[in-house]
């Protein structure tokens, strides 16, 4: 037999309940989390601020600020110009010569009922 054989495991043995596994959990994570909010506490505690943490957050911050419309204002110039540029471009490719409405070839009897009659 090893040692691990003749060890039992915690919270095993014959004669615990389970509400004795309850409340050995509970303190346990009691234990856990007051262990844990002692370590973040000293963590915490040696961290200071620069001195100019927020002026230099919040120039950083401008900046951006700044940059993110510069590029919407271009982004819109671009987008408007070549709209633009687009639309002359295809008024453009119109023909010049004047388009035919009526060629007055095909009915000739539509053509006698527009003629006024001359005094």
């Amino acid at each position: 037999m090893t040692h691990r054989d003749a060890t039992p495991a915690r919270g095993t043995g014959a004669d615990r309940t389970e509400s004795n596994r309850v409340e050995d959990n509970r303190t346990e994570d009691n234990r856990t989390e007051r262990e844990l909010r002692e370590a973040l506490e000293a963590l915490a505690g040696g961290v200071r601020a620069a001195p100019d943490a927020y002026r230099t957050a919040r120039g950083e911050w401008l900046r951006r600020e700044r940059r993110r419309r510069l590029v919407l204002a271009v982004l819109i110039t671009v987008v408007f110009t070549l709209a633009t540029l687009i639309g002359l471009w295809v008024l453009n490719q119109t023909p010049s010569d004047p388009g035919v409405i009526f060629s007055g070839a095909g009915d000739t009897v539509g053509q006698a009922s527009l003629a006024r009659p001359h005094p």
